[in-house]
Parts: C-alpha cells; sequence; structure tokens
C-alpha cells in the first residue's frame, strides 16, 4: 500500500496564503494516518494486476497524479522580483546554513520551480553524499525511461507439454503474497484446462546480473537484490522500515510459489530448482506490479531501498544494459543526461542511497525537482506526490517538531548515513511561489540536532 498523501494542504497554501494554510491543517479531517478515506480508494484502483495470458496493459496517456494540483497551483502564482527574493533568502538561511550542527561540509540550493532559476546557493555545485535524497534521481531516470504506467510483470512459462513450470522474476520488490497467490491461481486454472495436475518447477532470476548484496553487505536496511522475492525477503511481517531479511530471497518466493501451487490441487515434482526458463517455453500466467507512479511515491514517501534498487535495474533494463549496480549507475546517468540535467561529479552507485560512494550535488537535486514540476514533463509529477508531507506522511511523520508552522507545507525526501544528513524538496512560500530546495551536511555528529537544523531550514522558506 502506499502512504497517505495529503494534497489539499499545499493547495491551500497557495490559493490563500500560510494563514489559511495552517487552518486548513487542523480543519481538513477526517485524518486516517494522514490520508482521507478517497485517496484510500484511489490506491485501491491502482493495485496490481494478474491473469492468465495477461499482455503487459496498452500505454495510454498518464493522467495528472492525484495530489498534482495541490503540488502545482503555485506554479501559476505572480512571480517575485527574483532579486529581491535571493536577498530575502540570504538573509533567512545564512544564519540557519551557519549552525554547527551542520557539521563541516555544507551545501545548499533553493530555485523557483516555476522557472527553475537559482535563488540562493552556497556550494550548490559541490557535489556531496546525497544518502537517500539519491531516491529523486532514480525515481526521474526510471519515469523518464519507461513512463508512469508502466507495470513490472511476474511470469510463469509452461513447456509445450505444460509439466515443467518457470517462475520468472521480473524484478518486482513489492510482489506479496497476494499478487503470488493470484498468479498461483491462474497457473493451476491453466493446469487443468490442460488435464496437467503434476509438474516440475524451477525459477529464473537471471533478468538480474552482478553481485546480489548491496556494497554494505547483509543489512537489515535491504534485501539481496534479486528480480525475484516476495515481501522484499522481510521475516518479521513488516511492510517498511528496517527488518531481518531472508538471505535467499528468490528460492523462498519459488518455495511459497509451490505451496501455492499444491492448495490449488497441482503436485510439484521436487523442491523448486534455480534456472533459466527453456527457450520453447511459453507464458502460461502473469501477474504486474502496481504501475511505475505508485512505485515511485512508495519509493520516496517511504524510503524503500528494495524498491529503489529494483527501479535501478528497470531503467537500465529499458536502456539495454546490465540490470546490476554498474549498469544501473551507468543507465541512470545517461538518462538524467537526456533531460539536460547537471550531472558533473555525479555518481550512482545504487539506485537507494546506502552506498558512500553515491555523489550528487544540492544544484542537481533541485534540478530534478524542477524538472519534476515541468508542466513539459507530467510523467515525472509522482515524484513531487511521493515526497513526504511534514508532521504527516512517511519518513517526515516525526520532523518539524520545532518548526510547526511548516506542518503539511514542506515536502521532502530526507538522508541520513552515520555523519550524513541531507534533505531535498518543495515548498510553497507566503508569496504563493513553488521553492524547490536542497540542503546537505556532511561530517555531523549528532543526528537528531542535523535533522532539526534542516527542518528550521525549509521552515525558513516559508517566509
Amino acid at each position: 500500500m502506499l502512504e497517505p498523501k495529503v494534497w489539499q494542504l499545499t493547495a491551500g497554501s497557495a490559493v490563500v496564503g500560510l494563514a489559511l494554510a495552517a487552518v486548513a491543517v487542523a480543519t481538513a479531517g477526517p485524518w486516517e494516518s494522514g490520508q482521507r478515506r478517497s485517496e484510500r480508494a484511489w490506491a485501491a484502483a491502482h493495485s496490481r494486476t494478474g491473469g492468465a495470458h495477461h499482455e503487459t496493459p496498452a500505454p495510454r496517456t498518464p493522467a495528472p497524479a492525484p495530489s498534482a494540483p495541490g503540488v502545482l497551483s503555485a506554479l501559476t502564482a505572480p512571480a517575485a522580483e527574483p532579486a529581491e527574493l535571493s536577498e530575502d533568502l540570504r538573509e533567512r538561511l545564512g544564519p540557519l546554513l551557519d549552525d554547527q550542527d551542520l557539521g563541516r561540509l555544507r551545501s545548499a540550493s533553493v530555485v523557483d520551480a516555476a522557472t527553475g532559476k537559482p535563488l540562493y546557493g552556497r556550494a550548490a555545485d559541490t557535489p556531496m553524499t546525497p544518502a537517500s535524497t539519491v531516491k529523486i534521481a532514480t525515481t526521474v531516470a526510471a519515469l523518464s525511461a519507461l513512463g508512469p504506467d508502466h507495470r513490472i510483470a511476474t511470469t510463469v512459462r509452461a513447456s509445450p507439454d505444460a509439466t515443467r513450470l518457470t517462475l520468472v522474476g521480473g524484478g518486482d520488490s513489492t510482489l506479496d503474497r497476494t499478487g503470488l497467490s493470484a498468479l498461483a491461481d491462474d497457473t493451476a486454472r491453466a493446469l487443468r484446462d490442460r488435464g496437467v495436475a503434476k509438474a516440475e518447477l524451477r525459477y529464473d532470476i537471471s533478468l538480474y546480473s552482478g553481485p546480489k548484496l548491496h556494497p554494505i553487505g547483509p543489512n537489515d536496511n535491504i534485501a539481496p537484490v534479486t528480480a525475484l522475492m516476495t515481501r522484499q525477503a522481510r521475516l518479521d511481517g513488516s511492510t517498511r522500515g528496517p527488518a531481518l531479511r531472508g538471505g535467499d530471497p528468490a528460492g523462498a518466493a519459488a518455495r511459497e510459489f509451490a505451496e501455492l501451487l499444491r492448495e490449488r490441487g497441482i503436485r510439484t515434482t521436487a523442491a523448486p530448482t534455480e534456472g533459466r526458463a527453456p527457450k520453447d517455453s511459453k507464458p502460461l500466467a502473469r501477474t504486474h506490479s502496481q504501475p511505475l507512479s505508485a512505485l515511485v511515491e512508495r519509493t520516496l514517501t517511504e524510503s524503500d531501498n528494495d524498491t529503489a534498487e529494483a527501479l535501478a535495474r528497470q531503467t537500465a533494463i529499458a536502456l539495454g544494459m546490465p540490470a546490476s549496480f554498474d549498469g544501473g549507475d551507468r543507465a541512470v546517468r545517461v538518462q538524467l543526461g537526456k533531460l539536460g540535467l547537471p550531472l558533473t561529479g555525479a555518481r550512482f552507485a545504487d539506485g537507494s542511497g546506502l552506498d558512500r560512494k553515491d555523489r550528487a550535488s544540492a544544484a542537481l537535486l533541485t534540478a530534478l525537482l524542477a524538472r519534476a514540476a515541468d508542466p513539459d514533463h507530467p510523467e515525472l509529477r509522482s515524484v513531487l506526490t511521493g515526497l513526504p508531507i511534514a508532521r504527516f506522511t512517511g519518513t517526515l511523520r516525526s520532523r518539524y517538531a520545532d518548526a510547526a508552522p511548516a506542518a503539511g507545507l514542506v515536502r521532502a525526501k530526507t538522508g541520513t548515513l552515520t555523519g550524513v544528513n541531507t534533505l531535498a524538496g518543495t515548498v510553497v512560500d507566503d508569496r504563493g511561489r513553488l521553492l524547490a530546495f536542497a540542503f546537505m551536511a556532511g561530517s555531523t555528529t549528532a543526528p537528531g540536532e542535523a535533522q532539526t537544523a534542516l527542518d528550521r531550514l525549509s521552515a525558513a522558506l516559508i517566509g
């Protein structure tokens, strides 16, 4: 499920200004963990699909993301004089950026999201470790390469006599028991139609190449990166955040699928083994992930490392590159280059930001956000709608306690590694202008204090 979105709050700030927006936060209910019932219905309408012999859904013109009007309404606001606004930002942000809690290395960029024009910067072009804010680059690249309606398929292929089955992983890190059960339903139905009650089962994860383990090694923040897994290999029933992970996600998914087939009257001849689908095999059943736009929102709202790595590999596949850490790095760079973004010094060693070798500048992060707001790129809109909302959703639920006026008005992706704290997102200022910002801090010693300092910086943009 996707994390909730508080669309009306940002819209309110653009239309009636900051004062009325604060009232809207208090009166807009009913709240259900930050999500309205109507929004939950929208999310349900975008659930995964499954069915025998399903083909990839036909492309269609992407509808605006449901919170896009609220996010983008400020783009039509009257423009303030850039020089006047820049001077105001220098006075507001300068002292806050000097806060010692931000460590020795600091970088900042603020741009007008409507024009992409820089309004404030300090070492804005200096590449730094972005931590999880690199997910903004990962998701922009994936949406640009594949489109918001793309769905990731998990397929069952069968030999001509249907006695040999292969569960083929397509890279859907969000596949769960519900999706796997639907796939088992369709597979069992197709086999019964052919008079088959027993089959050999193998699983194919050849879509991905290179190391399965992230460079940080076994870690509760990410599962081994494979083309087939269920529930992100979580062993504790959780759906987000750190969790103990299984060491063989693909094998576990295949064994679960075999169990589901047995429950439906289809016996497997032995435990499933890894192997490529035979060349003479044909698709028997298929299930699809949610649309890419929904996967992007999930990735950003909850800082989902597993889905971020999957999106980097989907980008590589779309560009004909190896679906590996190295292939993802090259593919993201190539795709962002097509958008004319400032990539000097940038590196995308992974899609999630867990790798300290990642590099991005504050200027690149704000350019990515401005491009996502560009009316000429509606395919990127879910990057904005997926950003966590201060005090309401995702990784910003418990932030901004010391910057309460920013609640509901700041939308931003967080980034946290030991000694690294970053924040990049959007805010509507008191003039009704949509600003994109990125604040990056390195060599921090107290993460809580550094996060509070970043919150104050973004809140100061409101005015």
